[in-house]
């Protein structure tokens, strides 16, 4: 009995020690290792949002007056930028944007942002724009200072 079980583990050794016997490299299909580094390359190169401005001050406005202003970025990065989405933090604020349609690499695009005014003294609002970045999304702000109307202005002096 001790006999067959150290004939059979021999066996077993020398079966394996042969299936080993070829070497990982020969089995590397040299396409498939330049395709591999192509689609790395390619997934390295990511768009980079680079706005003019990240937040904007309207100053001391009155109450339901419209508002715009003009956010714009430049692509600083290697690869299309692509917006997909772009909301507020309310309704009052809607931004205006290149939805789905590719920037360049060295291209410049513009964000219009409208706000209808409302609100009371201190009013800030986000913007979220959602695009194809390494971050996923960039961050906006507008701000006023809203007077109700026929009041004085209180707030900063709009410039």
């Amino acid at each position: 009995m001790r006999r067959t079980v150290t004939a059979l583990s021999v066996i077993a050794l020398l079966f394996i020690s042969m299936s080993c016997k070829d070497k990982a490299t020969t089995k590397i299909v040299a396409d498939n290792v330049e395709t591999a580094s192509e689609r790395d390359e390619v997934a390295k190169k990511v768009p980079v949002m680079s706005f003019d401005k990240r937040e904007h001050d309207f100053g001391s406005i009155v109450v339901g007056t419209p508002q715009e202003t003009t956010f714009t970025f430049t692509n600083t990065g290697d690869a299309p930028l692509i917006i997909t989405d772009a909301k507020s933090s309310c309704g009052c604020t809607v931004p205006q944007y290149p939805k789905n349609t590719p920037v360049a690499p060295g291209a410049t695009g513009e964000m219009v942002v409208k706000f209808n005014g409302s609100g009371q003294n201190q009013v800030t609002k986000t913007i979220t724009v959602t695009a194809n970045t390494e971050k996923g999304s960039e961050l906006l702000r507008i701000k006023a200072f809203v007077n109700p109307k026929g009041a004085a202005p209180a707030g900063p002096v709009k410039s």
